[in-house]
């Protein structure tokens, strides 16, 4: 991970009329950010004037540990102070190996899909669990001479369903109904 370089995703929330000042504490903090060790590259997404008031800055460098030093510097920390009041909300970032921050834009919080489908989805998945794990769960607990009881059978019963769900079934499930789930 650390060879393959990192990125940060930055998003500035800016107070209306701030702009221009703004603007300017951006050509300053980029001078410092630019003569860090390990820097790459610089973007700036800058938002659509009197409509929206949020600068996206997507920052790269060589490896995780250059870029959290330049993230966690005194010299930024000074400059992120020293912009606090143009900004409507705090300094908001999220830290990337390589270049997965292309499938998650950094302005936005993680899709998250309806309830219903989320309902469905989950019913789907759970429901073959519930049929087929009792039928290889059941036989083991009985090898292993534990009695018949209906809590400790469930216990182990959802627990094994449980661990499916959330390592094995859901991640690979997700993504293969990617397209409609978020759609």
């Amino acid at each position: 991970m650390i060879d393959k370089g990192a990125s940060v995703v930055i998003t500035h929330h800016i107070k209306k009329g701030k702009e221009n000042e703004y603007e300017q504490w951006l050509i300053e903090i980029s001078e410092i950010c630019k003569s860090s060790t390990g820097f790459v590259d610089w973007q700036i997404i800058r938002p659509i004037h009197d409509l929206t008031y949020v600068y996206t800055v997507i920052i790269r460098f060589n490896t995780i540990a250059n870029l959290k030093s330049w993230m966690e510097s005194p010299a930024r920390r000074e400059l992120i102070q020293k912009a606090s009041l143009l900004f409507a909300k705090d300094d908001n970032y999220t830290i990337r190996s390589g270049l997965d921050f292309l499938f998650n834009a950094g302005n936005e919080q993680p899709k998250v899909p309806v309830r219903w489908k989320q309902y469905l989805v989950t019913w789907s998945a759970i429901y073959p669990l519930s049929l087929l794990i009792p039928l290889i769960i059941l036989p083991i607990l009985r090898s292993l001479n534990l009695p018949q009881h209906r809590y400790v059978d469930a216990f182990f019963i959802s627990g094994v369903v449980v661990l499916l769900m959330v390592y094995v079934i859901m991640p690979y499930y997700t993504k293969l109904i990617k397209a409609w789930l978020y759609k």
